[in-house]
C-alpha cells in the first residue's frame, strides 16, 4: 500500500499519446511558445513594489550611518536591473541544459561554501565573501540543492521508493551542504534546504516512513549537538528571548537580544488596518535595526497596514500557485520537479520570514524575497524565476 501511495503522488504522467512521444533533443536556446505572461508580470510587480518599499525603509539608516539616503537603494536598483536582464535571458535557455551542469553547479556551491569559511570576516558569522563583488554563497547553495535533487530524482524516478536511491544517496548532497552551512553558521538556510528537500523527495515518490525517520534523526542530531554544547554561542543567542519580546524583563542583555523583534512588533501593531501611509513609518527612524533587511515586512505592515500586507502576501501566494501549476505541465519529470522546487522556495521564505518578524520563530536571518536588501539574493531569485519561465515555455501552458 505504501508503494501505491508513493506512486500516486509521483510526478510521472499517465501514459497518453501526448506525453509518451519522444522528447525533442534540447537545444541550448528554447523560444517555442511565449513564456507565461501572468507569472512574469507578477514577478515584476513584486520586484518594483519591493524596491519602493526598500527605499522607504532604508533611507533614514542610510543617511544616518552612511551620509547618503540612497546608499542602499542604488545598489539594490543595480541588482534589480541585472537580475531582470538575467531573468529574461535565462528564460530563453532550454531548462533541460541545466541537467547537464547540475553536478558542476553543486560542486561550485560546495567550493564557495568552503571558501567563505576561510576568508576573513567580521562578526560572529562567515556568510559573505568578495570576488570582485560581495555575495553570499548560501544563496547559490539553495539553487544548487534544488537543481541536484531535481536531476537525481528524475534520473532515478523508477527507484525513488527504495531507501538507497530515494533517501541515502540524495541525502549525501544535502548533508554536505548543511554541514558547511552549520560552520558559518547559517541555520535559517539549513532549515529552508531541509524543508525543500522533504518537499521534493515527497513529490518524487519517497515512502512516508522515511520522512518520519529522517525528521526524528535530524531532531536527535540537533538535540545531541545542543546538549553537548556544540551549538552553544550563536544559536543559543538566537534562541534566547524568543517568544518574550513583549514581556518586560529587567535585564540589559535580554533587552538587547529582543530589541529588533520587539520594535518589529511595535511596527506591525502601529500599522493597524490601513497603515500610517507610504513612507510614514516611525520605527524605521533608527528604532528598528536594519529595517531594509530581514525585517522589512514589518515596515510594510506599518506603512500599508493589514490590508496592504495581505495584498502583498496574496500576490506571493498567486506567484507560487501559478508557477507550480504551470511547471507541472512540463514535458519531463526534471522540469516539473525543478520548477516546483524553485517556486516552493519563494513561498517557504515568505512564510518563515513572517513567522520570524512576529516572534513565532527565533530571529535567525531569513530574507523576504524581492523586498529585503541584498544583491546576491535578488539576482539569484530573479535568475531562478527565469528558469521557471523557461519551463513554462516548454509546458505550453494554457490560459488559466
Amino acid at each position: 500500500m505504501a508503494d501505491t501511495a508513493a506512486k500516486s503522488r509521483s510526478l510521472k504522467r499517465p501514459a497518453t499519446p501526448s506525453n509518451t512521444r519522444k522528447l525533442k533533443k534540447p537545444g541550448f536556446f528554447n523560444a517555442k511558445s511565449g513564456f507565461d505572461m501572468p507569472f512574469f508580470v507578477i514577478v515584476l510587480v513584486l520586484v518594483v513594489v519591493g524596491l519602493i518599499v526598500m527605499f522607504s525603509a532604508s533611507y533614514p539608516s542610510a543617511y544616518y550611518y552612511k551620509g547618503n539616503s540612497y546608499a542602499y537603494f542604488l545598489p539594490q536598483l543595480r541588482s534589480v536591473i541585472i537580475g531582470i536582464g538575467a531573468m529574461i535571458v535565462v528564460s530563453f535557455v532550454d531548462y533541460r541544459q541545466l541537467r547537464r551542469f547540475a553536478y558542476m553547479v553543486f560542486a561550485i556551491s560546495v567550493v564557495l561554501l568552503i571558501a567563505v569559511l576561510i576568508v576573513p570576516s567580521e562578526g560572529d558569522v562567515k556568510r559573505w565573501m568578495t570576488i570582485g563583488i560581495q555575495f553570499q554563497p548560501s544563496e547559490i547553495a539553495k539553487f544548487a540543492t534544488i537543481l541536484i535533487l531535481a536531476c537525481w530524482t528524475s534520473t532515478h524516478s523508477e527507484s525513488m521508493d527504495k531507501f538507497k536511491e530515494g533517501v541515502l544517496l540524495p541525502g549525501v548532497f544535502v548533508a554536505v551542504t548543511c554541514a558547511l552551512l552549520m560552520l558559518e553558521p547559517h541555520y535559517s538556510c539549513i532549515a529552508i534546504i531541509l524543508i525543500l528537500t522533504m518537499v521534493m523527495l515527497f513529490l518524487s515518490g519517497v515512502k512516508g516512513i522515511y520522512f518520519i525517520v529522517g525528521i526524528g534523526a535530524v531532531a536527535a542530531l540537533f538535540a545531541i549537538l545542543y546538549s553537548t554544547g556544540a551549538l552553544a554561542g550563536y544559536l543559543e543567542k538566537k534562541f534566547s528571548g524568543w517568544g518574550t519580546a513583549l514581556t518586560y524583563i529587567n535585564d540589559d542583555q535580554w533587552q538587547n537580544q529582543t530589541w529588533q523583534t520587539r520594535n518589529s512588533l511595535y511596527a506591525i501593531g502601529s500599522g493597524g488596518l490601513l497603515g500610517l501611509g507610504p513612507g510614514q513609518s516611525r520605527q524605521k527612524h533608527l528604532f528598528l535595526p536594519e529595517p531594509q533587511n530581514d525585517f522589512i515586512f514589518a515596515i510594510v505592515c506599518e506603512e500599508l497596514g493589514f490590508i496592504g500586507a495581505l495584498v502583498i502576501l496574496l500576490a506571493f501566494a498567486y506567484l507560487v500557485y501559478r508557477g507550480i501549476r504551470v511547471c507541472m505541465r512540463a514535458p519531463d519529470i526534471f522540469g516539473r520537479l525543478l520548477g516546483t522546487g524553485l517556486c516552493a522556495q519563494i513561498g517557504l521564505q515568505v512564510i518563515l520570514n513572517v513567522l520570524v518578524i512576529t516572534d513565532c520563530l527565533p530571529n535567525t536571518g531569513i530574507s523576504f524575497p524581492f523586498f529585503s536588501y541584498g544583491g546576491t539574493s535578488m539576482i539569484m531569485l530573479l535568475m531562478q524565476m527565469g528558469v521557471v519561465l523557461s519551463i513554462t515555455r516548454s509546458a505550453r501552458a494554457e490560459k488559466m
